[in-house]
């Protein structure tokens, strides 16, 4: 006959066997070896009200075990989990301000026949980062439209008068994330709208001491700048990429 208990669907002959009106039933019955690991739906036997009860260990999740299960198959006392000492916190997410840093721990001994459950193995909490990069995000570039570029001779500049040296320009891909609506006076800067890709040329005039221009942009993290020739102009943006050596196409910005 077909029996269901649970999710166990099996069919199971049950020969019910009574001496001297004592019936022999559960797991003692069962020929070596009278346990099973893990889920044997054929690790079965009879109960002594003559439904069919389990020897395997899944009996005792899924509630079905014989009566003399605990005894006959020597199930041990529960074990709680144990786990490990908290590894070291992780570095910060973020390379300057807020973000977060977590640490774990593994599991030395999983818990066994009931035992307490494993605590938390991960832990996260917030951090502050202040790095080397911070000093650059801080930093609000200065632009202007390429018009403004110094590509001309002086005509004023006496024949003794040294020439200063020029540096070679580089170029700096900007993803525009927010202007503000005092963007829209100017022409050249009404085209600095949100998602909008900007070339930014960082040239010779504009460069400090260490050869960079102010606001240059970190790689992923947003930044600010703010147009110099139109008052209210400013925004934020993320720099995509960096060019060595290389000129913006007509109608980009500069820094200043």
């Amino acid at each position: 006959m077909m029996i269901m208990m649970g999710a166990r669907v099996c069919a199971v002959f049950v020969l019910v066997m009574c001496v001297s009106g004592v019936c022999e039933a559960g797991c003692a019955d069962r020929a070596t070896p009278r346990c099973c690991p893990g889920r044997n739906n054929e690790c079965v036997e009879k109960s002594a009200r003559r439904t069919v009860c389990y020897c395997d260990t899944y009996c005792r999740r899924s509630g079905d075990c014989c009566d003399d299960y605990q005894t006959v198959c020597h199930i041990s006392s529960a074990l709680d989990c144990e786990v490990g000492q908290w590894g070291p916190w992780s570095p910060c997410s973020s390379v300057c301000g807020t973000g977060t840093t977590e640490r774990s721990r593994q599991v030395s001994t999983p818990p066994r026949n009931g035992g307490t459950p494993c605590p938390d193995l991960r832990q996260r909490r917030g951090c502050l980062a202040h790095t080397e990069a911070c000093s650059a995000a801080k930093e609000v570039a200065k632009i202007l439209p390429d018009t403004f570029k110094r590509n001309f001779k002086d005509p004023w500049r006496r024949p003794h008068m040294l020439m200063k040296e020029e540096k070679k320009s580089y170029c700096v891909q900007m993803r525009v994330k927010q202007a503000s609506a005092a963007c829209k006076v100017r022409p050249w800067s009404a085209g600095l709208v949100r998602e909008r890709a900007v070339c930014v040329e960082c040239q010779s005039d504009a460069m400090a001491a260490d050869n960079r221009c102010r606001g240059d942009g970190l790689l992923n993290i947003r930044t600010f700048w703010a147009a110099a020739s139109a008052p209210g102009c400013s925004g934020s943006w993320v720099r995509e990429s960096f060019t060595e050596d290389c000129r913006c196409p007509s109608y980009s910005v500069i820094f200043v």
